[in-house]
């Protein structure tokens, strides 16, 4: 009876002390999450600031805040690596608040595409204006693909419904089937589309990270459904069912506002999408898993994910940069993932670093050597390019053996 009570005295102090510790620890960056729904907004500021001013060239205000200001504020801001305690992780996951600061994300985004279509079918804008509407538009496109990827790897199934609804806006529904099922299995591999290959453009990653998810996305599904003893081309297909939401967005927005819509509809998914898949482009540029012995990949570790600990694109992308950890451990809401030391660091934020992938040159200079020295200047155990592998063995090769 005495050691019973004293198990539950110590059950009763463990728990008194996580409880102190959660009232003792404050997430510093707990309010500065609702800074992401500076995102969605972006069309209304837009619009409010050529209203103030007079000036057009505000409709562009969209990619100008995320590539130009974004930027600037993860230098001056500089690297937060903090953690939360072990101890509080379930207690902060628990905390409700982060998750209405991602649901309130869509009711924004779709108020702003009305709000952007409207104006497109108002004629009252220039071309040029229109086209930096849809600009601006594109930038919540894209960003929502990272509000969809953080609620579709929950459990909830309200949580994986706005997933699918945070996507068709972009009409890149496949990606819920694809990241899930196939990223996640087949990360840091060649056998993986969403993963980047050393010496490889982000130009000619664009194409067959695209073509590849699709042709993935579709295989995993019908898999799935075979299993399931239902048919490939069904209501039951979430591809097919993702699709339907996009054709029927664009059909509404089309009637309400005019045909006219529909190819700024068009520019901005296409970017948006872009954006998605420049963001996959720097994640896992040129890491490899290792076969062991029996022939199968080693299992996911922190050095297969490129990080970034800059606050301001953190804030902007609910910690998608803390990306090993997310990849450790994919239902973890973004406010818990952690800093891990074992992973690469990326020289600045994403926002800067989609500056420098879209401009080869610069990205090769900034990030090749980068690669080089993760794996002690071993460059054949970096994921190289078929196509670029005798100019990257006879580049890297030499100095490669020397820097080991």
């Amino acid at each position: 009876m005495a050691s019973m009570g004293q198990a539950a005295g110590l059950a009763a102090g463990g728990a008194h002390s996580a409880a102190e510790q959660q009232v003792d620890w404050r997430d510093p960056k707990r309010y500065a999450w609702l800074l992401g729904l500076i995102v969605p907004l972006l069309p209304f500021m837009a619009w409010g600031l050529v209203q103030a001013s007079g000036v057009a060239a505000f409709w562009f205000f969209g990619p100008v805040l995320v590539f130009g200001l974004f930027p600037l504020l993860d230098v001056i801001r500089g690297l937060d690596s903090t953690n939360p305690p072990d101890s509080v992780i379930k207690w902060l996951e628990g905390d409700r608040y982060y998750r209405w600061c991602t649901y309130v994300f869509l009711p924004l985004q779709y108020a702003g595409l009305v709000f952007a279509c409207w104006k497109w079918g108002s004629a009252s804008l220039g071309i040029v204006a229109e086209i930096g509407l849809a600009l601006t538009v594109s930038m919540v496109s894209g960003i929502a693909i990272n509000t969809a990827h953080e609620l579709g790897h929950k459990r909830a199934k309200l949580e994986r419904l706005l997933s699918k609804v945070a996507l068709a806006q972009s009409g890149y529904g496949h990606f819920y089937i694809e990241h899930n099922r196939g990223h996640h299995v087949r990360v840091a591999t060649p056998e993986d589309p969403a993963s980047a290959r050393l010496g490889e453009s982000f130009w000619a990653f664009l194409p067959r990270t695209v073509i590849g998810s699709l042709r993935s996305s579709w295989h995993l599904e019908a898999v799935r459904l075979r299993r399931c003893g239902k048919r490939t081309i069904s209501i039951h297909n979430d591809i097919l069912q993702a699709w339907a939401m996009t054709a029927i967005l664009y059909a509404a927005l089309a009637v309400a506002f005019g045909p006219i819509v529909l190819p700024f509809l068009l520019m901005q998914a296409a970017i948006g999408a872009s954006l998605l898949e420049v963001v996959n482009y720097l994640e896992h540029y040129g890491l490899l898993r290792q076969r062991r012995d029996d022939g199968r990949y080693e299992r996911t570790r922190p050095e297969h994910s490129w990080n970034s600990n800059n606050v301001a694109s953190n804030v902007l992308l609910y910690h998608l940069q803390r990306h090993s950890d997310h990849h450790a451990n994919p239902t973890r809401r973004y406010q818990a993932l952690r800093h891990m030391d074992e992973a690469p660091q990326l020289p600045t934020g994403y926002a800067g670093m989609i500056l420098l992938a879209i401009i080869p040159p610069v990205w090769r200079r900034v990030m090749d050597h980068r690669v080089l020295e993760h794996y002690q200047g071993q460059v054949t155990r970096a994921n190289i390019s078929p196509r670029a592998r005798r100019r990257v063995l006879a580049r890297y090769g030499s100095a490669g053996q020397a820097a080991a």
